[in-house]
């Protein structure tokens, strides 16, 4: 948009512009454009995804249980009816409903954040030199570490302070190197500090203290550590302002593997976001993450301010917000929603991308963009002289395929062009009628039955080649 201004400036009726001047203009972001105008982002249909997101934002809004934190005050300021959410895709498609411009601090959810700062810097094995990787089991502010006299993760409070020790080892600015990071990940928009917030936590953390001094004791810390230096720098770490904005470009450049969607600047290393999502998704969501993970099944992270940070690996990055907490301090909203995405969406990690049928899948072409390819693609295949009844080592054909997924025109295609056999059965004795009616494709379904009463299957030596000749009858 710089590049347009500046480029109609210089135009005279301030409108119009020829083709150098055009190439100038979006030659530097050709790739984004192009993948725009073919539809080639992550989630082709975006328009519809986003209104499904809408949908489940209004019901979680509608939740008035839990309560706002108040043992940090300057969280108990805030109003419970604060309600946002913000996602970011890898490629950089976003989406914003709610309250998401308001800031707020991320407390919990800067836990993976300054791990993945410190493994980027020094790499797994130092790190977890001084931090275990297993969950703890026990409350997230327990004095109590494994047998090893290590913090059990970076997500307790315990670890999260020792790592935060090693990020200060590693800049005197310590504050504004953290900080600089963080506004990297998330592309350079809004992540500020509050510094009331920051008293707030100073004076109200003896609990914090309590575990400071049994990791001294433990000689849990790099040596020469100053240990109340460490939680001054601890509380800093969680009074950093985000908004679910600029928050959810943290979470997609995790989902991106490092790279930030918005700027494409590699951020972190792959080994660090590999480690964070990890243990994001084994230990993120306090004494609730066995069940998170169960029943949601993405890397997440919440923070007592309210928020949750959800990655959804090679897809985007979600920020929830809402204040009011459940007893085990998540956000109640940021876990309906989080539930409720997954079970529309086939976003848990151990969801079937290829035989699933209650589920949609935002990542696949809809409709008839989807079809056409098929069908082309199809066409080409047949038109090479491919044996259009290979099978695969399921012993399935390419029929069956297209009938699972409900390709009509397809199935079409194969049995008048290609005059493919309409009953094979692969390695479990499914025909492609049983595969059309398991996942609910009627019409399939009624082509493959009418073919199969008036057809016979064809001969042995009949179906290669034969596509060339039925083409021109077939369209």
């Amino acid at each position: 948009m710089d590049n347009l201004k500046e480029t109609l400036q210089n135009v005279e009726d301030g409108l119009t512009l020829d083709r150098e001047q055009f190439k100038k203009c979006v030659q530097s972001n050709i790739v984004l454009l192009t993948q725009a105008f073919r539809k080639k982002f992550v989630i082709p249909d975006f328009q519809s995804f986003t209104s499904h997101i809408d949908e489940l934002y209004e019901s979680a809004k509608g939740l008035s249980e839990g309560k706002v934190a108040d043992y940090i005050p300057q969280l108990a300021k805030f109003s419970p009816d604060l309600w946002a959410v913000s996602l970011c895709t890898v490629d950089g498609q976003r989406h914003t409903v709610g309250d998401s411009k308001v800031p707020f601090c991320l407390q919990s959810c800067v836990k993976p954040l300054k791990y993945a700062v410190a493994v980027n810097d020094y790499g797994t094995e130092y790190v977890h030199s001084f931090i275990g990787k297993e969950p703890s089991g026990l409350r997230f502010n327990k004095l109590f570490l494994n047998e090893d006299d290590k913090p059990h993760n970076p997500m307790v409070n315990a670890g999260a302070i020792v790592c935060t020790s090693l990020i200060k080892v590693k800049a005197v600015q310590h504050l504004f190197y953290v900080m600089n990071f963080l506004k990297k990940l998330a592309g350079n928009e809004y992540v500020s500090f509050s510094n009331a917030t920051f008293q707030s936590e100073r004076e109200s953390g003896d609990r914090n203290f309590a575990i400071g001094y049994y990791l001294k004791e433990k000689k849990c810390f790099p040596e020469g550590t100053d240990m109340t230096s460490i939680l001054d720098f601890y509380f800093q770490l969680c009074s950093i302002e985000v908004t679910c904005e600029s928050a959810s470009v943290m979470a997609a450049t995790l989902a991106n593997g490092g790279i930030c969607p918005i700027t494409g600047e590699r951020v972190l290393s792959p080994e660090a976001v590999r480690n964070t999502l990890s243990l994001m998704h084994s230990c993120g969501m306090y004494d609730f993450s066995g069940q998170f993970a169960f029943h949601v099944g993405l890397p997440a992270k919440s923070g007592v301010a309210g928020g949750i940070l959800l990655v959804v690996p090679n897809v985007m990055g979600i920020m929830c917000w809402s204040p009011p907490l459940d007893k085990l301090g998540n956000s109640v909203r940021g876990i309906q929603f989080c539930t409720d995405l997954v079970e529309l969406f086939n976003f848990h990690n151990y969801d079937n991308l290829r035989h699933f049928a209650k589920k949609y899948d935002p990542r696949r072409e809809g409709g008839d963009q989807r079809t056409i390819k098929c069908t082309l693609c199809v066409c080409r295949l047949a038109l090479s002289s491919v044996d259009m009844e290979q099978r695969d080592y399921d012993s399935r054909t390419a029929l069956h395929v297209a009938a699972a997924e409900g390709h009509t025109e397809v199935v079409r295609f194969l049995l008048e062009a290609c005059r493919a056999n309409p009953a094979p059965k692969d390695r479990w004795g499914n025909t492609p009628m049983d595969e059309a009616a398991h996942f609910g494709h009627h019409n399939v379904v009624g082509v493959l039955q009418r073919y199969q009463d008036i057809c016979s299957p064809p001969a042995a030596d009949n179906h290669q080649g034969g596509a060339e000749k039925n083409l021109d009858t077939f369209f």
